[in-house]
């Protein structure tokens, strides 16, 4: 079996309802990862790239969260309508999603800018 050109994680974390810091995944039916690996399957791709399942990554206020590997690039706020696009314009041609770009300055500061240099 070849390696994995690329990894797509999927925060699948789950929260109780009203948790101050949100969830992922509130309905627990991994929906997202679910769409994910049917599109890549669909597409001959299941192979080469893999869709897995995350716990928590620390990103829940941009949620829902994923990162893919070994690029590292974070998306937020993914909706299934996301999918399609996110395997043909980023794991097929490279392309960044601007507007689902988790910019670097938010990444782990629990949804608010990072302070600048002091």
């Amino acid at each position: 079996m070849p390696k994995f050109d690329c990894h797509l994680f999927v925060c699948c974390n789950q929260r109780k309802p009203g948790h101050k810091r949100g969830s992922c995944n509130p309905d627990g039916s991994e929906e997202l990862r679910d769409a994910l690996k049917s599109e890549l399957k669909r597409r001959g791709l299941g192979a080469t790239v893999r869709a897995n399942m995350a716990g928590c990554l620390d990103q829940c206020e941009l949620g829902p969260t994923i990162v893919i590997y070994p690029q590292a690039i974070w998306y937020g706020g993914v909706k299934v309508k996301d999918v399609e696009r996110i395997v043909e314009e980023t794991v097929i041609h490279g392309r960044v999603l601007a507007d689902l770009l988790i910019p670097d300055e938010m990444l782990n500061t629990k949804g608010r800018p990072a302070a600048g240099p002091q």
